[in-house]
Parts: structure tokens; sequence; C-alpha cells
């Protein structure tokens, strides 16, 4: 595996962002205050890899950002064609090999002051794009690869907000997160409700179990990362099981691990301290972990960006 970066010389090596059709240092990027993207959190979002030059299944980012905006009735005026092009002429202007993308849809400033319709905003769309981003850290030693379960705060439920619409409002998230640092783990998951096991900040979580992958049917953003363990576990033979998963049936998992576009699939060797698969990676892990770095460097998901000699 790979990470080829730009030259720190580069003006946009730190990273970019489209705003309004221009392509502007990301230190330079900004809304106004008053956007109900803001003051609401009134926004949807999507991220894509970019890996060794070439975006990786950015159709199906493009389209799940596009249901969200659908969900949430936003019109940011752009089709397929345009959001992909802004993507692209963004990173390629960067000049980063492997970036972290983010597609932004926000309800946008109100053209009436002092409205409360949310149909009286002017929605708009801009874009950014960062050195790509582990969810865990490279350099942390997979033996302290840590998952805290949250005691402190449940998951929001879905009849409150939409997992499937991915957003910005991190409430429960940034709760558990800062549980899960205060007892020394690398991050949370939560519960939902009823104690079954949903999803933590950035990722989805899957356990394994006599040879059988687990994950959850509910509370959680249906990842396309998660789609890409579930479709290498159809290739692969491995059953798929996707239901309620109980926190103790859980905590008696042979292997736990994360999907997620920072990383693909992170294996988790402690949850709230106690030790899976020996402090390393299973075995039908580590043949994911194997397989999706494959699938990134794969021509049939891969768009390649035309960068500037």
């Amino acid at each position: 595996m790979s990470a080829s970066s730009t030259d720190d010389d580069h003006p946009l090596a730190k990273g970019a962002a489209w705003m309004k059709g221009e392509i502007i240092p990301i230190g330079a990027a900004s809304i106004p205050v008053t956007d109900w993207g803001v003051t609401h959190s009134d926004i949807t979002y999507d991220v894509a890899p970019v890996w060794d030059g070439g975006f990786f299944r950015l159709t199906d980012y493009v389209g799940r950002f596009q249901d969200s905006m659908a969900q949430l009735q936003l019109d940011i005026g752009m089709d397929t064609n345009a959001i992909v092009a802004a993507l692209h002429e963004m990173v390629a202007a960067s000049g980063l090999k492997s970036a972290y993308v983010a597609m932004v849809a926000s309800r946008g400033v109100p053209m009436i002051p002092g409205t409360r319709d949310p149909r009286d905003c002017q929605n708009h769309f801009y874009a950014w794009c960062i050195p790509y981003v582990f969810l865990i850290r490279q350099e942390v030693d997979i033996a302290a690869h840590s998952l805290w379960v949250a005691k402190s705060v449940t998951r929001i439920p879905e009849s409150a907000l939409d997992p499937t619409i991915k957003n910005y409002q991190w409430g429960d998230f940034t709760k558990g997160l800062l549980e899960a640092k205060d007892n020394g783990a690398e991050t949370a998951v939560l519960l939902d409700q009823d104690g079954n096991v949903t999803e933590g900040p950035g990722f989805n979580v899957f356990c394994v179990k006599d040879g059988r992958v687990i994950t959850s049917d509910h509370g959680t953003l249906k990842g396309i990362s998660r789609r890409t363990v579930l479709e290498m576990c159809a290739e692969a033979g491995i059953e798929v099981e996707v239901r309620p998963l109980p926190l103790a049936e859980f905590m008696q998992s042979d292997e736990v691990f994360l999907s997620t576009t920072g990383g693909g699939v992170v294996p988790i060797t402690a949850v709230d301290g106690r030790i899976f698969s020996n402090g390393a990676a299973g075995a039908i892990t580590t043949a994911l972990y194997q397989r999706y770095w494959e699938w990134m460097h794969d021509p049939a998901y891969r768009d390649e960006i035309n960068y500037p000699a």
C-alpha cells in the first residue's frame, strides 16, 4: 500500500476547495455565518476517497449524495456530470494523488430576511479535498486499535434523524468520542436504545463469529465501504448476516473490524479493554483488508484523474 502525495510547495498541497466554480486554497474557503448549514446543521455531504491518482467508486458516492439531497429537498442546480467534473477539477488542481474529498450541499442563506421557511433559502454546493485521512492514525500499532462502547449517550433514533442521510449532526458521536478518548480508546461505537450496536463517527461496525460476518441492519449509514465489504464477502463465499446486533453477542465475537472511507477495512483488537484476536487482525479481517486495497486499484472501480503536467 502506498500514498504518494503532492509537493509541499504546491499552493494547494494542504488542500483545495471548489466554491462557486472557483478553486481556492482550503484555508480561504468560507460560507456565510447566516447559512442554515451553519445555524441549523441543515446540510448534507459525502466523502469519496482518491488513492494513487484515482477516485474509488465515485459514481456510488455521488449517487448517495444525490439521494441525500433528494431526501432533504435540496436543489443545488447541478447534475451528476457537473458534480463529478467539479470534483475532478478540484483534485487535479490540488495535485493530491491520495485524498479525502468532500462534496457538500447546504440549505444556504435565507433570501428573505428573518424567514423561517426553508424554501426561502438559496441552496448551494461546494467541495473540498485534503490529503488522505485514516480513521485510525497509521502510526498507531494494530494492538492499540481500540474501540469504546459509549455509556453516556445512545445513537439518535431513526425516527428523529434518518441515519441513511449523511449529515453534520454529530452531537451524539462527539459525546461518545470524548468518552472514548477519556478512557484511552481510539474511537467509539454507539448503541441504540435497545442495546444493539449501531455505528460510530465515520464508520460502520462488523464482527465475525464462527466464520460468519455480522453487521447492524438499522441505525447506520449505508456506507459505500460497508457495501464494498458485503460485496467482497459475497465474492469470497463468506456468510453475512445483516440484522440487529446485541452488545452481549458483539462482545463474544471472534473478530471485530470497521469499514470506512478513511482506511477501508480497519481491524479492532480491543473493545472496552477486552482483547480480540489475540491483539492482532483476525483471519477474515485480514483477508478483507487485503482485498479492499486490491479493489482500490481495480480499474472497474476507479476514475483516473487527469492531473496537469
